[in-house]
């Protein structure tokens, strides 16, 4: 059994029933399985796709994203899939980093044809919608589109991170991963095949691959996909198609919060939005649910799945708790030594189970430094209380030590986003002759506001110690941010540097 036979089996049971909706058209579960199916036999017979083959996509979301992913499972081959919003270099890094065999890509994305050409001149290209096209292809195929000694343990994706720290590393996904990552988003959702699941967040990432969207399809669920995230196209979805299940990132939950049409539209039809990715501030957590809609956070990463923690439907929700560990895998806090640390004490999260990924591609030395025993070493810091819940503090590489002291930039951005006049903000280190280190603050204005730096300190002085308040306050127009809406302080680092 491989992961596209969970389509299958849907289709037998219910053909007819709508798999995915978008831009008008809707895909039956009979016609995703059809389309799977066909995709699988021409990447085979046509393209010579077999087993550990790298097939990449780059475009927009669209059904032809997951068709490919189930006929990548069918055929025990990998997708990778490529962040449209990477320049040109940086693409090509990631296609010759992977030895891509076949590359889909969309027209409006044709610019990275050439140079790849240059660099990899035996890959395939094919277009998405332009010739040589993806409906062509599929309408040449023949055979039986599948390959020998392909299961769930076959390795399927091959997801580059989003490079917070430097250059992106491959980790790489097996089938297994997807299937045990979709029984813990069912079980944090109490998700059901009566579920419909509005999917807005790009499939480049984990976060709008995994969370919901595939979880959904191999349950039976209906899913609507948008090609890109649209304040108006959102709330018009809201209104009109009454999705159950969302995610959202705080970024895009921002969006939504500051539309003039926010309080117009209903949004009840929503049992829960999903969110994570990054701190989320409670003010949107509130925002939301003044609204009556449910907010759920969920924890993890590309090498995760990416679902590890989490809070549930009409669970035990704590604030700026990101929840327990999922059903079916292990989370800890550990300190320097690997022990485990005492609930309350900050230290590394590290994640064990089946959710787990399998390796960095081609980069021994990472996937060593990273999955130890069967653990994943997050690099994240976090603290567990005494009943077991987590709380993210920020990623390790961020911490700021000062006078002996650790900052956690993520806390102080938290209370900087209270400020009625800051729309955001992002903190980092800055070498100190002194203190080795002290926290600098660079910060977004809301429209037609303006704060100074020392109302600014007032404002953190009232609730944090004074060794974490900023020395300097830079206001900039927007901050470095990743597709997934993470601050990239590597970025702001060397904006100090330079």
């Amino acid at each position: 059994m491989d992961l596209s036979d969970l389509i299958d089996r849907n289709a037998a049971f219910a053909p007819d029933k709508p798999a995915i909706h978008f831009a008008g058209s809707t895909l039956t579960y009979s016609d995703l399985a059809e389309r799977i199916a066909a995709a699988a036999r021409a990447l085979k017979s046509q393209l010579g796709v077999g087993r550990g083959d790298r097939v990449a996509i780059l475009g927009l979301n669209h059904p032809d994203y997951l068709a490919l992913l189930y006929a990548c499972a069918r055929l025990g081959a990998m997708l990778v899939p490529l962040n449209w919003r990477l320049a040109v270099p940086e693409q090509v890094f990631i296609l010759t980093d992977a030895s891509v065999k076949v590359l889909i890509v969309e027209q409006g994305f044709a610019a990275v044809v050439e140079p790849l050409k240059q660099a990899l001149p035996e890959t395939r290209i094919v277009g998405l919608d332009f010739a040589p096209s993806f409906d062509d292809l599929l309408a040449s195929g023949s055979g039986d589109g599948r390959n020998p000694h392909v299961d769930l343990s076959a390795p399927l994706l091959i997801v580059y991170t989003s490079g917070t720290t430097g250059r992106p590393k491959g980790a790489v996904l097996r089938q297994e991963a997807l299937v045990w990552n979709a029984v813990m988003s069912q079980h944090m959702h109490d998700m059901t095949a009566q579920d419909h699941v509005l999917t807005v967040l790009p499939l480049f990432h984990v976060g709008g691959l995994n969370i919901q969207t595939t979880p959904a399809l191999q349950i039976g669920a209906t899913v609507t996909l948008h090609a890109r995230f649209v304040p108006d196209a959102t709330l018009e979805a809201f209104a009109r198609d009454k999705p159950t299940l969302t995610v959202l990132v705080p970024a895009t939950m921002q969006a939504m919060i500051e539309h003039p049409y926010w309080n117009t539209i209903d949004i009840t039809c929503l049992r829960a939005l999903t969110t994570g990715s990054t701190q989320v501030p409670q003010g949107l957590v509130d925002a939301f649910t003044a609204r009556g809609v449910p907010v759920l956070q969920v924890y993890g990463s590309t090498e995760t799945c990416p679902v590890a923690v989490y809070t549930r439907v009409n669970g035990d929700q704590r604030a700026n708790s990101t929840g327990l560990p999922g059903l079916v895998c292990e989370a800890r806090v550990i300190d320097d030594n690997g022990n485990d640390v005492a609930p309350g004490i900050a230290g590394e999260v590290v994640v064990r189970g089946p959710n787990v990924f399998f390796e960095y591609w081609g980069n021994g030395a990472a996937t060593g430094e990273a999955l130890r025993e069967g653990w994943y070493h997050s690099g994240d810091i976090g603290m567990r209380d005494a009943d077991g819940h987590f709380f993210i503090h920020d990623r390790k590489k961020n911490i700021i030590i000062s006078g002996g002291e650790n900052i956690y930039p993520a806390e102080i951005e938290r209370v900087l986003a209270a400020h009625p006049d800051v729309a955001e903000g992002a903190v980092i280190g800055r070498a100190d002759p002194k203190w080795q280190e002290v926290p600098v603050a660079y910060v977004v204005c809301r429209a037609a506001r303006a704060v100074d730096a020392r109302a600014l300190e007032a404002h953190l002085l009232d609730q944090l110690a004074r060794f974490k308040v900023p020395r300097e306050y830079v206001f900039v127009d927007s901050l470095p941010r990743n597709a997934m809406g993470k601050v990239q302080h590597f970025v702001l680092r060397e904006w100090e540097r330079n």
